[in-house]
């Protein structure tokens, strides 16, 4: 895939990556492909407590479809990931599919805080930043089988 004289860069690309949107073309296929590409780039490179989504985007073109909803859900449900489609024409989620990731990644940060012992906003390397989150408490997608959304 690549080559080592890039692989000191890469490193240095995914080093502190605390979330990831794997954004896939839900009309062309291939597309869908390379999501498991990158999500294996992910795992390869990342921390295992990395907040992945996979995104579907151009839900508004549903007669041009070539990957099912129920065909994103599946995949998400079998690498443990979160899982939505959006419509950038429309913003259909976009704003929920950040809503999401931030939320899930102000969870594992705190969670990881309180496993040592310290103060979750402390310990975070969100201190000092204001995340805005609209006002919303919570949004659809959810981690684990059976329970995603679109």
């Amino acid at each position: 895939m690549t080559t080592n004289r890039y692989r000191a860069i890469i490193n240095a690309y995914y080093r502190r990556a605390v979330g990831a949107l794997l954004v896939y073309d839900v009309t062309r296929h291939i597309t869908f492909e390379n999501v498991e590409m990158w999500l294996k780039e992910l795992h390869d490179h990342t921390d295992a407590n990395i907040v992945i989504m996979p995104l579907g985007n151009k839900a508004d073109l549903r007669h041009l479809m070539a990957i099912s909803t129920e065909e994103g859900k599946a995949f998400a449900e079998r690498e443990s990931t979160y899982f939505m489609e959006t419509s950038g024409v429309e913003s259909t989620n976009v704003e929920n599919a950040f809503t999401e990731v931030l939320t899930q990644i102000y969870r594992v940060l705190s969670r990881k805080a309180l496993d040592v012992g310290e103060d979750p906003v402390a310990a975070s390397s969100l201190k000092g930043q204001t995340i805005n989150m609209g006002g919303k408490d919570d949004v659809s997608a959810v981690k684990k089988v059976g329970c995603c959304s679109v």
